[in-house]
């Protein structure tokens, strides 16, 4: 960390942080009430629009979003003529998976090899904990330059699209000259980055359906249709034989031009077993950041515990499909759809549903605030510059603030560099991440209000 007062305060606020993070992170906010009580989310709603209060913000709302969950405003007035500067996040998390798989439990943060483990520590329950550390920072030094809004998601990981509907509906509300999304992640540790594009998403439930009800596989199998035999075909069509997605009608030979990421490293950050390749062609960059990607989340089918010897009248799965920059999501969702139903084999009947859906991003990184973003990053860092890499993931929001502020620059950094392995079970953080991008946001606040002030002189 470089020597100076404010990176001297930030260190001395990370105590506080690692308390509050803890707190946040014992909330089970997963936004699905199949999974876990809505109490849960609210309960973590109360607590992000509390610490907002704690900390001078006026007009904090709990906000009803049109998908049923909640998202938390906050309103922290700046100096006179100051620019505004939008700060998002969200609390709600993906569900913890298999919790026997973790070593210590999902929503206890627990230290362990110089990291912080539990569900959301990284994704993205420590990027409101980095807002609040960076504001609480410029307080002791000055004060905040600029007029700060913060908004926190409630429903995020399950892509309803609530926060984006209620954009949509009150656009005076998330006006800003620069927004800054604390839900993505350096390339690794240490490294400053910034990412510039994002892969759009579709979400859909395919159902295969093939009888009235399910027989004996002894008395009928061999000619009655198998329904999970058809799902398992349907969804084997999406690949080819190297594993790369294979949609029809959808361009899937885009390459990415910028940040390369070794197949060695690739490889050891998503713990490729030894032995088993990779899928698809092209570079990994390619594979991940310019090109669609189809996964199966899950399927409904008889556990092997418990199964009978039966043909399967119905069975159905949950089928993602990320779309790079440049792909439009819907056009996308309908050539998946339609692939699907085109797939099913012996007369099957298939029925798709959108569940969820986003379209890709692109950032401009010529825009000032990147300036001003790359100079607080080369500091925090210690003299190591800024760099620019996409990113596989999708925040659906960021197309919608960026169509309704289209003058407004759009930023996107956070906590969620490969070690994190969020989503998966065993999500960490790195202190050191946090304290760092706390320092980076609050230089990054200061320079950008220099800035803004000097354009407007």
């Amino acid at each position: 960390m470089p020597d100076s007062p404010l990176a001297h305060t930030v260190a001395s606020l990370q105590s506080r942080a690692r308390t509050e993070l803890a707190e946040l992170v014992a909330f089970k906010s997963v936004a699905d009430p199949a999974q876990f009580p809505r109490s849960e989310c609210e309960a973590a709603a109360e607590w992000v629009a509390g610490a907002l209060r704690s900390e001078g913000f006026t007009d904090v709302a709990l906000l009803d979003t049109p998908d049923g969950t909640q998202s938390v405003y906050g309103f922290l007035p700046g100096p006179a003529g100051a620019p505004t500067v939008l700060l998002y996040a969200h609390y709600d998390v993906q569900p913890p998976l298999d919790e026997a798989a973790w070593i210590s439990p999902p929503f206890e943060l627990t230290e362990r090899d110089g990291r912080w483990y539990g569900r959301g520590a990284a994704d993205c329950k420590g990027g409101l904990i980095m807002h609040l550390t960076a504001l609480r920072a410029l307080k002791e030094h000055g004060g905040v330059p600029v007029n700060v809004k913060v908004i926190v998601e409630g429903s995020e990981e399950q892509g309803t699209g609530g926060l984006e509907q209620y954009a949509e509906a009150h656009p005076e509300l998330l006006t800003a000259d620069t927004i800054v999304i604390g839900d993505t992640g350096n390339f690794r540790v240490g490294l400053p980055t910034v990412t510039a594009t994002l892969r759009g998403m579709t979400l859909v439930r395919v159902q295969v359906d093939t009888l009235a009800g399910n027989l004996h596989s002894g008395q009928f199998g061999g000619a009655a249709p198998d329904a999970l035999a058809a799902l398992i075909r349907v969804l084997d069509s999406l690949r080819a034989e190297d594993g790369s997605t294979t949609v029809d009608g959808l361009e899937a030979d885009a390459s990415w031009e910028g940040l390369q990421y070794p197949e060695e490293e690739f490889r050891k950050d998503a713990k490729v077993l030894d032995g088993v390749g990779l899928t698809g062609s092209g570079t990994v960059a390619d594979r991940i950041w310019a090109r669609p990607a189809v996964t199966v989340l899950g399927i409904d089918c008889p556990p092997v515990v418990g199964a009978t010897p039966s043909v399967q009248a119905g069975a159905r799965a949950l089928v993602s499909l990320r779309v790079p920059p440049g792909t439009d999501a819907v056009k996308a969702s309908e050539l998946l759809t339609a692939h699907l139903e085109k797939a099913a084999p012996w007369g099957a009947r298939v029925t798709v549903e959108q569940i969820g859906q986003g379209q890709p991003f692109r950032a401009d990184t010529a825009s000032p605030a990147y300036a001003s973003m790359a100079e607080a990053m080369r500091e925090a860092y210690d003299g190591t510059e800024m760099q620019t890499s996409g990113m596989g993931g999708s925040i659906p929001l960021c197309n919608t603030l960026a169509a309704l502020y289209p003058e407004a620059e759009i930023l996107l950094i956070g906590l969620s560099e490969p070690e994190a392995q969020i989503h998966a079970v065993n999500e960490s953080v790195s202190p050191e991440e946090l304290e760092r991008l706390s320092l980076a946001e609050a230089l990054f606040l200061q320079r950008y209000a220099r800035q803004y002030e000097a354009a407007g002189s």
